[in-house]
Order: structure tokens, then sequence, then C-alpha cells
């Protein structure tokens, strides 16, 4: 190998006649004439340049670039950037929601009425415990009315019986009481919670009411009222029904119950008047104070205007019907309204009437209070219909109404997905294939082009096969006409590169025949000279050739070219390393330790002399001149040769590494960057060309190693690896 192996007197291997001894190498980083590129083109990270020779020109400063337009798809959040089916979405979302809070308003006022219904059957079943135990106290204290103004006991069964019976009601009201004080929780009821609350309490007091009933003589008004007031409160509960319900015949419903309850108990009060009045026989008269016979008198009159009020409320025609068994058709009721009207008239009038006891007064005027009674069960039992009725249609309502808005969010979604996928299909269809295009198709086309003959390469385009007459339909159109245009810019490009490469090849046999001839020449020179000094300057001569020559064959290379001509046998690995050192400006530096007697195949040996070349050229470039760069080798159990090249410069960063390594693998296409990064992409092909991995790593001692891995079939003297 002419100019490499010389200087060591290593050389062992004949060429093979015709064409370069080996392939290409990079440029030196002192070369004159510009900085030369090592493995990364003498711009390896954390490692100073090399500076321009003196009187070179100073670099133009760089001109000012215009400021960029606002580019990119901006934030996800902008409209643009939202899906056709969003877009459509967002498109229905104000009429379905204008649509949709009407009905869900309308839902709201519909579980509001139901929510009032609901309170007024709560209110309801209170107020018919309100009214039995009110119906109770009426009687024991109308029934009690004789016999204790007659000195009875309250133990006697005439008084304890009645007392009995409305202890009875009062525990059932007041465990009715705790379901309106859950119901209150919500703020719904509370003012009828504090109501009952207030009534419970009064009830408490009852005991007293009892102990000092009819016990002052001539004025029975004392206990008659006590007793009213507490059953005029519980009578009161129907009003609170009326203001917790905004339903209007709910409202007449509970205003006729009221006048009708108040009615009654006015009646009742007459009753119990009379009774203590009266003897206990018929033999002898009646004693009724001015004052108990005016109280008495008040509340007839209240009576009938109770009684007004009703059928003004209820409706005259139907009121007429529901108090027909307590009109004058009935002669007791007739009868015993006629003893009562003259006896409350005047201060003698209970003196004009016959002798009577208190309970032919009380089995008389006791039929009329049992048809009120009758009347006003009718009367609640009317209320709990009406509120199951209300209840049921405001149920229904509530229904339908949803019903409604599912409908229209049904059909709303349904159209709007239609209408989303009829678009979203055609957009589908035309992204993924401009997917594949710019994924698949063209990069393979591309491939295909540059790796044989772009006339023999189909450069026909498919159509996306979106044929609609909207905008989608034309933006598929566009889409294939930049595909063909893309497909023909590549076409002409890989011609074009195909011209290049060309050029690149011819000038590289131009050139390396003018360079080995100069080798040849400064070779005999070297022979024939005697003197020191001039032997020195043709080394250097001879070296600066050969640097030259590979800057030629890595044209070659970027041309995709291999070398001209190969050795035939194997080449010891040591004088492979001593050659791809004599390549190196600073050869001398380089120190060769432990390389195993293994033999490369001799189709490599030129390629691999080169790629050493180039780490070796690196590593004394950016390491320091008094340091040495070791080389050495290790023969792996499975066939395979490692060689390590150390060197203690600064080192590269882990990212430098990476970006290296990526490279080093997968060598990048040919490009303006690669002129820059020349060694860096000889490197990779070359390492591609032959299996061979190639990595950088840091070093122990700093600085920076290169691993290279050959294979069995490159370490071996071309021997393919044994079968395992």
């Amino acid at each position: 190998m002419q100019g490499r192996f010389k200087r060591d007197g290593s050389a062992s291997a004949e060429p093979e006649h015709g064409g370069a001894d080996r392939g290409p190498s990079p440029q030196h980083a002192q070369n004159q004439g510009g900085p030369a590129l090592s493995v990364d083109g003498g711009e390896r990270a954390g490692r100073p340049a090399v500076s321009a020779p003196p009187g070179a020109a100073s670099p133009a400063p760089p001109a000012k670039k215009p400021p960029k337009a606002p580019t990119g798809p901006g934030s996800r959040i902008a409209l643009r950037n939202w899906r056709i089916s969003t877009r459509l979405v967002a498109l229905l979302t104000l009429p379905v929601v204008a649509a949709t809070s009407l009905g869900a308003l309308r839902i709201s006022s519909n579980m509001d009425d139901i929510q009032q219904l609901d309170n007024m059957r709560l209110l309801t079943d209170m107020t018919k415990r309100a009214t039995e135990l009110a119906a109770a106290l009426q009687e024991e204290r109308d029934q009690s009315a004789g016999p204790l103004a007659h000195g009875a006991k309250a133990t006697d069964y005439t008084v304890k019986g009645y007392r009995d019976k409305s202890d009875r009601a009062r525990d059932s009201f007041v465990e009715a009481s705790e379901q309106i004080d859950d119901s209150s929780k919500d703020g719904n009821l509370k003012g009828v919670r504090d109501n009952i609350v207030q009534l419970v309490r009064e009830l408490g007091t009852l005991s007293q009411i009892r102990n000092t009933a009819y016990q002052a003589e001539g004025n029975s008004t004392q206990s008659v009222e006590a007793y009213s007031r507490m059953i005029t409160n519980l009578l009161s509960l129907s009003q609170d029904m009326a203001e917790a319900t905004s339903n209007t015949d709910m409202i007449q419903s509970t205003r006729a119950l009221a006048a009708f309850s108040s009615a009654k108990e006015y009646a009742s009060i007459q009753r119990a008047t009379l009774a203590a009045a009266l003897p206990a026989n018929n033999t002898a008269e009646g004693k009724l104070s001015d004052n108990d016979r005016l109280y008495a008198q008040s509340a007839l009159e209240s009576q009938k205007s109770e009684l007004r009020s009703f059928r003004s409320i209820y409706s005259p025609e139907a009121a007429e019907e529901l108090l027909k068994p307590i009109g004058e058709g009935n002669p007791t009721i007739k009868a015993s309204d006629t003893y009562a009207s003259r006896a409350l008239t005047s201060a003698s009038g209970l003196r004009s009437l016959d002798k009577r006891s208190y309970r032919d007064w009380v089995d008389d005027s006791t039929t009329k209070i049992q048809g009120m009674r009758a009347i006003e069960t009718t009367l609640l039992e009317e209320m709990e219909q009406k509120a199951r009725e209300l209840r049921n249609a405001s149920e229904r309502e509530a229904i339908i109404s949803g019903a409604l808005i599912l409908l229209v969010l049904g059909v709303s979604l349904v159209g709007a997905f239609v209408v989303a996928r009829s678009m979203i299909r055609s957009l589908r269809r035309l992204e993924e294939t401009a997917t594949k295009v710019a994924q698949d198709r063209l990069p393979e086309l591309v491939k295909q082009l540059s790796e044989s003959d772009p006339q023999d390469v189909d450069t026909s385009v498919e159509s996306v096969g979106v044929h609609s007459r909207d905008e989608i339909g034309q933006v598929a159109a566009a889409f294939d006409d930049v595909h063909r245009e893309a497909v023909r810019l590549a076409a002409e490009q890989a011609l074009l590169r195909g011209n290049v490469n060309a050029m690149f090849t011819n000038l590289s046999r131009r050139s390396q025949g003018l360079i080995q001839r100069q080798l040849s020449l400064i070779s005999e020179l070297e022979s024939r000279e005697a003197d020191p000094d001039q032997l020195s300057s043709l080394f250097k001569l001879d070296h600066l050739a050969t640097r030259m020559r590979r800057n030629g064959e890595n044209l070659l290379v970027l041309a995709g070219e291999e070398p001209g001509r190969r050795w035939t046998r194997p080449v010891p690995l040591v004088d492979v390393l001593r050659a791809a050192a004599s390549e190196v400006e600073q050869y001398e530096r380089i120190e060769l330790a432990s390389v195993p007697t293994t033999e490369v195949a001799g189709r490599v040996v030129n390629d691999l002399v080169h790629l050493l070349a180039e780490l070796l050229e690196n590593a004394t470039s950016f390491s320091s001149p008094q340091t040495k760069v070791k080389v050495t080798g290790h023969a792996l159990p499975d066939g395979r040769v490692l060689i390590e090249i150390h060197d203690t410069g600064i080192g590269l960063s882990p990212e430098d590494l990476a970006a290296i390594n990526e490279r080093l693998a997968s060598p990048p296409t040919v490009d303006v960057s690669v002129s820059r990064r020349m060694g860096l992409f000889v490197v990779g092909r070359l390492s591609q060309r032959h299996g061979i991995r190639i990595q950088l790593r840091p070093s122990d001692s700093g600085g920076t190693t290169a691993l290279v891995m050959l294979p069995v079939d490159v370490a071996q003297g071309g021997k393919k690896p044994a079968p395992g």
C-alpha cells in the first residue's frame, strides 16, 4: 500500500491492479485553506474550533433576519382547532340548551308542584288528625259539661270515657306531627312546623283545663272558652294548608273546610253552654247566666256567618246539596235549633221553654253535630282526592316534558351525528390517505427513485377517492394535484441527484489518478533523497497528498460508490491500524497496544483503514498535543473484535454523544449539511456498508472513547460465522 505502510515497514499485503488502493478519509483540522472536518466535521461540542489562517478574510456579519410571522396551530381551545363534530355540536348547543333550559324550568315547576302536593298530602293527613282531635275535645267538653256542672267527678265513666278518647286522638296527632318535622328540614314547611310545635305545647295544658272544668258556678264560659281556644288552633291547620300550596282549587277547598269547621265549633259551643245550664232531670228549671247566654248567643251568630261564608266559597249549589242532612228537613235538628235560638235570644228565654234535662238537650243537639262531622269528613276526603289527582297530573306532565326534552336532544344529537359522519367520513379518508402518502408512499417512492433509475419507477399517483362537489371534495382534488406535483419534483430531484453523484464520481476518479501519480513521484523522490531535512519535507508532502486523496475519495462515498479496487487477501489487523495511523498528521501520538493477531477480510481493508483514520484524526485533533491516543484491540469469544480508541480531551456532553451516535447508526441523506460534517457521514456510511458498529462513550480517565465492533466475517479474514 503505497504511502501507507512504508513508514512502519510493515506492508504485508499486495493490492490488486487498477484504481485507488483504499477508501476515502477526512481532511485534517489544520489543512490550509480553511478548517478541516473530523468525525463531526470539526465541530465537536466542548472543544475549541480551529481558527482561520492569518490573512484570511474575516467573515461578513450575518444578515438581519426579518421577523417571522406567527405560525403554528395556536391554542388547542382556539375555534379553528376544534374538530368538525365538536363544531357541529357547538352549533347545536345554543338552541338545544335553550330548549332544554325551558323544558328544565317546566320540569322544575312540575317538581315543585309535586313537592307542594306531597306537602299537601302530609298536611291533609295532619289536618284530618287535628280535626279528629278537635272533634274528640268537642265531645269531651260538651258531654262532660252537664255532669261536671252538677258535681260529677272526673273519674265518672260519663267523663273519663270521653277524656280517654281525647287522649288517644292527641297521641295520634303528636305522632303524625313527627312526619311534618322530617319534611320541614328543607324549609318548605317550616311555618307549619312552628305552628304544630306550638299546638303540641298547648296540648300539654289540657290537664290544667280539665282540673278546673265547669267548677265556677254560673260561669261555664270560662271552661268552654279554654277548650275552644285549643280547638280553634287545631282547626287553623287548614289555613296553613292554603299557605302551603299555590293551586287555586286546593286553596278554595281548604278555605271552605276552615269555614265549615268553625261553624261546627260554634254549634258545639252552644251545645256545651246549654248542657252546663240545664238540670239533671226534667222537673227543675235551668240556670243560664247572662254571661253564658251572651257567649252562646255570639256563637250562634258566628255559626250562621261561617255557614254563609262556606256557601259562598264552596259554591251555593254544591253547598246546599251538601248541607241538606243538617237542614230544616230533619225535625230533630230543626227542634234543637229552635230551642237554642229561643233560649239564647233573651234573658228569660230558657225559663220560657219547657223543662228538660241536659241529657235530652245533648242527645238532640248531637244529631246536628254528628251530621256536621260527616260533612267535615266529606270535605277532607274531597281534599285528599283532589291532592292525589293534582299530583298525578303534575307527575304526568313532568314525565311528558322530560320525554319531549329527551326527544329534542335525541333528534338533535342524531342529526348532528349523521351530518358530522357524512363530513368526517370524507375528511377521515382524506386524512388517512394524506398520512399514508406523507409517511409511506412518498418516502418509499423517493427511496426507490434514489436507489434506481427514475425511469424504471412507477410514478403514477392514486387518487384520494373523495369525489364530492363540496369543499371537502375540492380539498381532495387539490391534494391529488399536490401529490402529483410532489412525485414529479421527487423524480426530478432523484434525476438531479444522480447527475450530481455522477459528477462527484467523475471528479473523484480524475483527482485520484493525479494524486496517485503525485504519490508515486513523491515516493520515488523519497527513495533517492539522503538529506534529512529534505526527506522530512517530502514526508509532509506525502502526507498532504494522502489526505487530498481521501478528500477526493469522500466524493465517492457521497455518491454511494465503492473503492475502485480491493485487497484479495486478508490483512493483519495490526497492519490495518498502522495504515490508519499513517493517515493522521500527528501519527507519532498514536500508541498501539494489545492488538489481537486476527486478520481483516481483504474486501474491507480499504474502508476499515479509512474509517479508523477518521476516528484517529478526530481523537488527535481534539486532545492535547502532549497526550497520547491509545488504540487497543480485544478478540471476543464469539469471534468478533472490539477496537477501542481513547483520547484525553475535554469530552462531550450526553446530548452531543447521543446525537453523534444516532448519526453514526443511521447516516442522514446527502445534503449541504453533510459537506460540513463529512467525517461523521463517511464513518457512518462505511460502517453501515460492512455491518461495523461504532459508538462513542465517555472515557473513565476523561475525554472520549470510540468503540469499533468488527463482525465475525470482517475480523476473521472474510470467514463466515459458524452456525450457532
